[in-house]
């Protein structure tokens, strides 16, 4: 184990078990599309909102979510590394597909 490491789970441990459970989001790209992405898959019925027992699509909210997403990779375009072109590519492809189905685009 590297000193870093070991320095990193020392500072672990000293952590109060609430700190310990706080999950904080890496500072990345995919730190800013998840959080739409994981949304529009509440909104489409594929995931349960941890916030609202009832579980409603709202398609009209799926759309916005998507184009906030093909706005961001639009403002990104030419700036992202392959991983990261990668990720919300993916992200936006399964979104609209499964937008298309649920709107009766695509049977």
């Amino acid at each position: 184990m590297s000193k870093k490491e070991k320095e990193k789970k020392d500072k672990e441990k000293e952590k109060t078990p609430e700190e310990q459970e706080r999950l904080i989001p890496p500072l990345d790209f995919s730190s800013l599309v998840l959080p739409f992405y994981t949304q529009a898959l509440m909104k489409l019925g594929l995931m349960k909102d941890p916030q609202n027992t009832k579980e409603k699509e709202d398609l009209e909210l799926t759309k916005r979510l998507i184009d906030l997403l093909d706005l961001l990779k639009d403002r990104t375009k030419g700036n992202l590394n392959p991983e990261e072109e990668k990720i919300l590519d993916t992200c936006l492809q399964q979104l609209k597909m499964i937008y298309m189905e649920k709107a009766e685009f695509i049977k």
